[in-house]
């Protein structure tokens, strides 16, 4: 995999690069923009092109990238898919809203969502794609706690799907995943995976995934044009089942198999963010919606070990606690407000949507919480207010077949990790040397290692406190 003199050239100190003819218009609170929120599934750092992968054709992801912000440092706050979810919404750490790993439970209804926040402000909310925080459907499984539709956190409507589905043909199992439930060409599942507003979809279901799910965007963009909305589209692309289109395929001829189906489906996706941003300029709404996009956690582990899916030059991958285990790619645009070219090497996180949305909206509740709200509003970082983030970072998530956490703390430079591994021990890195977490310091260093230790606890602490009804009775 080639990637370009960005990668090769970085510098690592925290960094915020804006054109020197260009300033930032500040938010006031009479403000009602638009927000989209853009979620990849599995997608490493090193899947797109505005990182450096020259191969993956992501022209879409790559404009919107250049038209507004690049965050270089962006961590999903777990190295999997369902703690990271929550985190988007809640502004808060998976360890606080008890959602530890993938099909664990639903949301609590006690958690405050940006759909909630904006809804009461009186925005039109919409959900589309994969929920994977509680079942969609009211079958058998409520009766074990999982049935927690977005309809139930702030959403007035949703086309979602409760966990993966293929991303070519999504009702259908595709050749060679049988291991998956059925054979080949039989319902995947066993069923309609999606769910329109607690009813079973059975149409416009054949074909690209990520299409699928725009053609229910688009839509509902349409049909509130002309007042305030929320939508939140996570698409299921690049996780597995990995299937392209033979049209996307074609991209890739010098590709294996695998790469054809990789790379061909992230293509298909970006093809629908290219879609939906030409749909925001025909609508003349794009100078007033802000778009953000990342993924939910890093390169899928099998993918990734064979080559496949990159976290480009970062160590590890999806489950590991390790840089890529946590970087994804991301960026943000707001016509108008986000002047093109910027970038920010600052540490950031999915638990910053939530205190970023509500700042642009004027809304208190992050000042006026009675409970913790761990994200930070980065509008001063877009601002260049701000260089550095003013407050630590947590991971983590729960190996379910063994019940072991997986935690890590970044607190400036500094990162203290434990892999969810059975006798896993603790690792500390100076990521402004060490970007790639070569050189455990933990033995060496075992003052410094303390002192995260101690820091890493207080936030576990905090976090349980949380989990066992602190901040809300459930």
């Amino acid at each position: 995999m080639n990637f370009p003199s960005r990668i090769s050239f970085f510098c690592f100190a925290f960094t915020l690069a804006v054109p020197a003819t260009q300033s930032i218009a500040e938010t006031t609170d009479t403000n009602s923009p638009n927000f989209i929120l853009l979620m990849s599934d599995d997608q490493g750092w090193g899947d797109v092109g505005f990182n450096g992968n020259e191969v993956v054709q992501t022209p879409n992801l790559d404009a919107m990238a250049s038209a507004g912000v690049r965050f270089d440092r962006f961590y999903a706050a777990a190295p999997l898919c369902s703690p990271t979810r929550g985190s988007c919404l809640t502004g808060r750490y998976p360890f606080r809203f008890g959602i530890l790993a993938a099909h664990t439970g639903g949301m609590r209804v006690g958690e405050i969502t940006i759909a909630e926040m904006l809804q009461k402000r009186g925005y039109a909310t919409g959900m589309f794609g994969k929920w994977h925080i509680g079942w969609v459907k009211p079958d058998e499984v409520s009766t074990r706690g999982f049935y927690s539709p977005p309809s139930h956190h702030g959403f007035d409507e949703y086309f979602a799907t409760t966990s993966a589905v293929p991303t070519w043909d999504p009702t259908i199992t595709p050749q060679d995943w049988d291991s998956w439930g059925n054979g080949p060409g039989e319902p995947w599942k066993g069923g309609f995976p999606y769910v329109h507003n607690g009813r079973e979809a059975k149409e416009n279901l054949s074909g690209d995934d990520s299409r699928v799910i725009m053609d229910r965007v688009i839509p509902f963009i349409e049909a509130n044009q002309a007042k305030p909305f929320f939508a939140t589209v996570w698409f299921h692309a690049p996780h597995e089942p990995v299937v392209a289109g033979e049209e996307f395929k074609k991209l890739y001829s010098k590709a294996g198999s695998k790469r054809k189906n990789y790379y061909g489906c992230i293509t298909a996706m970006d093809q629908q963010v290219g879609r939906l941003r030409a749909k925001l300029r025909e609508l003349g709404i794009e100078e007033n919606t802000v778009v953000f996009f990342c993924s939910d956690n890093g390169p899928s582990d099998g993918l990734a070990k064979k080559g496949v899916a990159s976290a480009g030059p970062f160590k590890g991958h999806k489950h590991t606690m390790y840089e890529g285990g946590l970087l994804v790619p991301a960026c943000a645009e707001w016509p108008g407000t986000i002047p093109a070219g910027t970038s920010t090497e600052m540490r950031c996180s999915t638990v910053d949507f939530l205190p970023t949305v509500a700042s642009i909206v004027g809304d208190s509740m992050v000042q006026k919480a009675t409970r913790p709200i761990d994200g930070i509003d980065l509008m001063p970082l877009i601002r260049g207010e701000v260089k550095d983030r003013d407050r630590d970072l947590f991971f983590g998530y729960r190996r379910l077949h063994q019940g072991i956490d997986g935690q890590s703390i970044i607190s400036g430079d500094w990162k203290l990790l434990r892999e969810a591994k059975k006798n896993g021990r603790l690792r500390l890195y100076d990521l402004s040397k060490d970007p790639f977490e070569t050189q455990d310091l933990s033995e060496e260093m075992p003052e410094q290692t303390e002192q995260l230790r101690k820091q890493l606890e207080e936030l576990q602490a905090s976090c349980q406190r949380s989990r066992d009804g602190g901040d809300y009775r459930y």
